[in-house]
């Protein structure tokens, strides 16, 4: 047996919060918390399931059909190999390690503790992440960024040393002053 299915209809790709669409003139959301605020998505039954999720380091991500909430999508960062090894080296040389992203704070800083940074930014939209590296700047510090996406082009562009990672996108790579051969600090 065969199932044929509309397509949806009216894709919306909103930065920072997710994707819209409508199917048979019913709204599709998915995204994270600002986008369901956004469009008054109740998530009340699903935030401790979440949470949890959250702090195990997951991006999750809620899917509502017909303003109620049907999935959750959690998804984890693989963590490079060298990862915790390298910020530890990095402390023993007197440098903060700061960790600017776009994920909800509860995730961030469970990512975070996983490989022992202690300054954290979260939920940092992509089009704000330059500003951050400006806002350390005008403190006096001399920024050094790792980025490997699109959105962190502008991060390294503005960064006083931009490090791109070799398996990034090719705009991070351009942008970066630094491409790193390998994808590990």
């Amino acid at each position: 047996m065969k199932i044929i299915i509309q397509e949806g209809k009216s894709y919306q790709a909103i930065t920072g919060k997710g994707i819209k669409a409508t199917y048979k003139n019913r709204l599709i959301l998915v995204g994270n918390r600002l986008l369901m605020k956004e469009h008054k998505i109740a998530i009340d039954d699903a935030e401790s399931k979440i949470q949890k999720l959250e702090n195990e380091g997951k991006t999750v991500v809620i899917v509502s059909f017909d303003n109620k909430i049907i999935g959750l999508i959690a998804i984890a960062d693989t963590l490079k190999e060298f990862s915790k090894e390298a910020v530890s080296e990095l402390a023993k040389m007197g440098k903060e390690v700061w960790m600017i992203s776009g994920d909800n704070e509860r995730t961030a800083k469970a990512i975070a503790l996983q490989i022992g940074i202690t300054n954290v930014m979260a939920e940092v939209l992509p089009q704000d992440k330059a500003a951050k590296v400006k806002e350390l700047q005008s403190k006096g510090k001399i920024v050094a960024a790792v980025g490997d996406g699109i959105n962190d082009a502008p991060m390294l562009a503005q960064a006083d040393v931009g490090i791109a990672v070799g398996a990034g996108t090719d705009i991070a790579k351009e942008t970066g002053g630094i491409v790193l051969m390998k994808n590990d600090l």
